[in-house]
């Protein structure tokens, strides 16, 4: 998913909205949902993706980190997910060398200690 926000330790990309890219990876049992065919009994990914365009595009972090936490929380609080691994890449690093992007990856498992 691509969203343009404004997180940066920077004042510029504070105020200049640019691109991230961030991927969600969640745990479940869907044995259900595909014995079913019944989207009621697995997480819409439609709902996923509005969850994470809403924190990326209306709110401001400073790190990449913290955009990361939340999503990841957001998620392990709408859906009955046992675990949720979030990506996210940052393509336009303001700094002075050739970079493809900064980024991060976290894990977080509902009920569990946070691990990076």
């Amino acid at each position: 998913m691509v969203f343009q926000g404004r997180h940066g330790v920077g004042e510029r990309e504070q105020v200049e909205p640019q691109p991230f890219e961030v991927d969600v990876e969640l745990l479940l049992n869907l044995q259900p949902a595909g014995v079913d065919d019944d989207l009621a009994r697995t997480v819409d990914y439609a709902q996923v993706f509005e969850i994470c365009r809403s924190i990326v595009e209306s709110t401001r972090f400073r790190l990449i980190e913290a955009l990361a936490e939340a999503i990841a929380h957001e998620i392990l609080a709408a859906f009955p997910v046992t675990e949720v691994g979030v990506r996210v890449r940052k393509p336009q690093v303001p700094l002075r060398g050739r970079l493809a992007y900064a980024g991060v990856e976290i894990w977080r498992r509902r009920g569990a200690e946070r691990r990076s």
